[in-house]
């Protein structure tokens, strides 16, 4: 199949590879961008695997608790400028998708545009229409969770980074001051290190089964020269996957303020009973790539008009 020069840049993107290996890795995988990052990997060619791409949208993450209802929620909006994303009919326009969140029963985008407006009587996508049309920029509500229990928000701002954090936590007493300083100090470990999962006994089979694919086909590439026996390149495969396991689940993770302890230690440490039950973290434009323009093809067309 023909693969399209914005594909390759695509993997390049992703990968750090160069431009031929990227074209021949689509070729080989009948241009799924899954399965070449993967072949990259196992050639030991990737030198970047994180599918998420390149952060590019503009836009706010935010995050709201009703802590009477013992409700919260952390969503992402997004605009096409960080200018926009500052002013102050956007922001208060993502509060207000935010409390329309609160105060509805929806799990979808789709349906939360069809809920009247929180503090109006137009529904949020009608809302949203007028945002777009009075701030000049296409708008998009992307993405939101909403958690009930005993929960807890942060909000990261920095570097032209946006990240938002909301964590369900259980305990003896969630009012007692050492299980929110637990919290905050949890909250900033998943922002700083984005974990997937809580532990291993919430990661997909499957998940598993893939890392452990890629893994054998990266050590077959690295012993070309010199095959070692198929026992040894399991137990190589097994040490890299316990690695990528305590990489991906929170509990595992060595926590950030004493990397001598793993997270799971620290919360024994604190004692009180505190136990991680759910956690949601947004980044600003995650996975989003900014059109790009071309000049010359944006004048070629002006000209044929």
């Amino acid at each position: 199949m023909a693969i399209s020069a914005q594909e390759v840049k695509q993997l390049k993107e992703l990968t750090n590879c160069g431009m031929m290996d990227c074209k021949r890795a689509l070729e080989e995988t009948n241009g799924d961008m899954d399965a070449a990052i993967k072949y990259l990997r196992e050639k030991g060619l990737a030198k970047a695997t994180k599918k998420a791409g390149r952060i590019a949208a503009e836009g706010l993450v935010f995050t709201k608790i009703d802590r009477d209802k013992k409700i919260g929620t952390v969503v992402e909006v997004n605009s096409e400028t960080d200018f926009a994303a500052k002013s102050e009919r956007f922001v208060q326009f993502v509060e207000q998708v935010a409390d329309t969140i609160l105060n509805n029963d929806i799990s979808d985008v789709e349906a939360l545009k069809g809920c009247t407006a929180f503090g109006g009587e137009e529904t949020l996508n009608e809302a949203l229409i007028e945002k777009i049309a009075t701030i000049g920029e296409n708008i998009q509500i992307r993405r939101f969770a909403k958690l009930n229990g005993d929960l807890f928000t942060y909000v990261h701002d920095g570097g032209g980074s946006i990240i938002g954090t909301i964590l369900k936590l259980e305990a003896d007493d969630a009012g007692d001051p050492a299980v929110a300083e637990c919290a905050k100090n949890l909250l900033l470990q998943i922002t700083a290190s984005g974990p997937q999962y809580v532990s291993k006994d919430d990661v997909p089979a499957q998940v598993i089964e893939d890392e452990k694919d890629t893994q054998m086909g990266i050590v077959k590439t690295e012993n070309e020269a010199k095959p070692k026996p198929q026992n040894v390149l399991e137990k190589i495969v097994e040490g890299r996957l316990r690695k990528f396991l305590e990489e991906i689940c929170l509990l595992d993770q060595p926590y950030v303020k004493d990397p001598d302890l793993t997270v799971a230690k620290y919360i024994e440490s604190v004692g009180k009973n505190i136990k991680i039950i759910q956690f949601v973290r947004y980044e600003k434009g995650e996975g989003i790539q900014k059109k790009e323009d071309n000049f010359a093809d944006e004048v070629a067309s002006m000209i044929n008009n």
